[in-house]
């Protein structure tokens, strides 16, 4: 593909529910490590949403108009001069936030908590809905032959899946609870099954996501009830015999207030609770239940150093199969129906093809 002739259109964000498409100047490079990518596939996830419908998550606040879009892959275009690892024509799974690589936090392995880092599609950086991208190469990771690039899309939610499992250390044969049944929901439990858990149980209020759950990678699953969180969480360690001592794992992927109160009831004595999921900033949890039980308990942000590279070779070795979560394609002019349709319920995973991609 010719950068030069092809189509350099974004779809931006002016204010909650006013978008538009517009073609903006081609990228080019000005970092001799970076190289320049045509954006193939994007994903649309929950944070994409809430952007398009409020305008701002948290202290993120959309001021000025801002290209949406940040679980893409793309085939790469052109590399700069010190570029060796890539080369014109390979396709890649983009990572689509960068830190700084000076600070404690990156020197320390954890980039994902670099204060300067700058993610694609939050205030101020624009995002990867576009046709073109600029990106470090470090950020690009080269997909097998076996992987397509739809399914290079879907490394990114997988990539925070992976995060979140591995900050909870699931080893073989243990017993992993996981609340909600979302895109990340479903793949935490995929992830956790691929670690070797003997026993995963998807937490839901929905039945039909809790269907496809049972179907794509849970052993178990469990529809949440309006009883007190004690109670949910008796229900579910009546599941399976490894389950009634309590989950040696409990992964929240919803953030809902009700879910996090029954995780520090499902979860054993000295087992291990991660929150992965984003709500309220404040909410009420049982706290005598985490420090009687000495529960571990840890934060998920984003993802770090290997996650991507192990998200890459779940998808090309064939143990988590994303390509089930993808509910359908819409052409680039129609981006705006797949934000209605993920708002909706209506899809678990739609993608976005990019502006210069065939329509079939």
């Amino acid at each position: 593909m010719d950068p030069k002739t092809a189509s350099n259109l974004s779809f931006i964000l002016n204010k909650p529910h006013d978008v538009e498409f517009k073609s903006r100047d081609l990228p080019t490079l000005s970092d001799p490590h970076d190289v320049l990518v045509a954006i193939n596939y994007t994903g649309i996830c929950g944070s994409d949403v809430h952007y398009w419908t409020h305008g701002a998550i948290g202290h993120y606040v959309v001021k000025e108009p801002m290209v949406l879009g940040h679980e893409s892959a793309g085939t790469i275009v052109e590399v700069g001069s010190a570029v060796t690892t890539l080369r014109p024509g390979d396709r890649v799974a983009l990572e689509p936030g960068y830190p700084c690589r000076r600070c404690g936090p990156c020197l320390s392995g954890k980039y994902n908590l670099c204060p300067e880092m700058r993610f694609a599609a939050t205030p101020p950086y624009h995002g990867t809905l576009t046709g073109f991208w600029v990106s470090p190469a470090d950020f690009c990771y080269k997909l097998p032959e076996s992987v397509t690039l739809q399914e290079g899309a879907l490394v990114e939610p997988l990539a925070v899946a992976v995060h979140i499992v591995r900050q909870a250390v699931v080893t073989p044969g243990q017993s992993v609870v996981v609340m909600g049944a979302g895109p990340v929901g479903l793949l935490c439990a995929a992830v956790a099954r691929a670690f070797g858990a003997s026993t995963v149980v998807s937490v839901d209020i929905v039945e039909s996501k809790l269907a496809f759950a049972k179907s794509f990678c849970s052993t178990h699953t469990y529809s949440s009830q309006r009883i007190p969180a004690p109670e949910n969480a008796s229900n579910i360690r009546a599941l399976a015999p490894n389950l009634a001592g309590g989950a040696d794992v409990v992964i929240d992927a919803s953030g809902a207030e009700p879910s996090i109160q029954t995780s520090l009831h499902v979860v054993r004595t000295g087992g291990t609770y991660v929150q992965g999921g984003m709500g309220r900033d404040e909410i009420t949890f049982p706290i005598m239940a985490m420090c009687l039980k000495e529960v571990t308990a840890k934060g998920s942000f984003r993802y770090g150093s290997g996650d991507y590279k192990l998200a890459v070779e779940l998808v090309a070795s064939g143990r988590v199969d994303v390509r089930k979560l993808i509910s359908g394609v819409v052409d680039f002019e129609d981006a705006e129906q797949a934000f209605e349709k993920v708002k909706e319920g209506e899809v678990i995973k739609i993608l976005i093809a990019g502006p210069n991609e065939k329509k079939e």
